[in-house]
């Protein structure tokens, strides 16, 4: 039941790769998806600074994706959504180099991918951390406190190694939802994210939408790839909304 599951949650996040990513790629090659993503899903009131210093001393903006990929399932790497991000983010950005790379965390909970973080920010030293967490520990149904516990460790792990946070929480599935108690998880990620004023980009939310107001099928096995390139275009474009936003780079900055 749980192997279902863990196929049921990862079938749309597709492959993430650990190699720096284009810009200039191709994105998907259909019409923009109608995936609007209401104001209220959007908004934080937590700041990125780091971005937004970055940004205006004319500074390479480095933002590093940490999260997991599937391993049967995946779309190539332009199309995948830290690509878009890029991607959007070099589009409203003109002036500033953005560089998105990913990390890859396969199947490690929040306590495990917490543990390396010391030495990856040594390596890589990012503006901007995007820590995409959650789904191991509810599929093996780690303790919620331990997860907050752990999601906490890290948070202050990435923010003393200098790097601004944003949390990115589970992806939703209707398929799963009988299956794994997502709630836990979800509701620790807030606290941890507003007990350190961080920044979280609630996927779960924004694909729920698109779920129930028709854009996406989420419940349909059949779409395969197609499907996880569309969702994952549109929560690029939506993350970077998102971090222009919490960076409060208004028009002077976009340009």
């Amino acid at each position: 039941m749980r192997s279902r599951a863990f196929l049921g949650l990862i079938v749309l996040i597709g492959c993430l790769a650990a190699t720096p990513l284009h810009a200039e790629d191709n994105p998907p090659s259909d019409k923009p998806q109608s995936c609007e993503v209401p104001a209220s899903l959007l908004s934080t009131e937590s700041a990125l600074p780091k971005v937004a210093d970055a940004v205006k001393d004319g500074h390479a903006l480095n933002i590093l994706v940490i999260g997991s990929r599937s391993s049967t399932v995946g779309t190539s790497e332009a199309s995948a959504y830290p690509a878009r991000l890029q991607a959007m983010l070099r589009e409203r950005l003109p002036s500033t180099t953005v560089n998105v790379s990913v990390e890859l965390q396969v199947k490690k909970t929040a306590e495990e991918a917490a543990a390396s973080f010391v030495k990856l920010l040594e390596d890589k030293q990012p503006t901007l951390v995007i820590w995409q967490t959650g789904t191991v520990d509810a599929i093996r149904s780690i303790d919620p406190d331990e997860f907050r516990s752990a999601v906490d460790e890290g948070v202050v792990a990435l923010q003393k190694a200098g790097a601004d946070v944003v949390l990115m929480n589970l992806q939703y599935s209707p398929r799963t939802e009988t299956m794994i108690s997502v709630p836990p998880y979800l509701d620790n990620m807030r606290v941890v994210a507003q007990e350190h004023d961080v920044p979280l980009f609630d996927r779960f939310a924004i694909m729920q939408q698109w779920n129930d107001q028709g854009d996406f099928d989420l419940f349909s096995a059949s779409h395969g790839l197609e499907l996880a390139k569309r969702v994952h275009d549109c929560l690029g474009r939506a993350l970077s909304k998102f971090v222009i936003d919490a960076a409060h780079l208004g028009p002077a900055q976009q340009n």
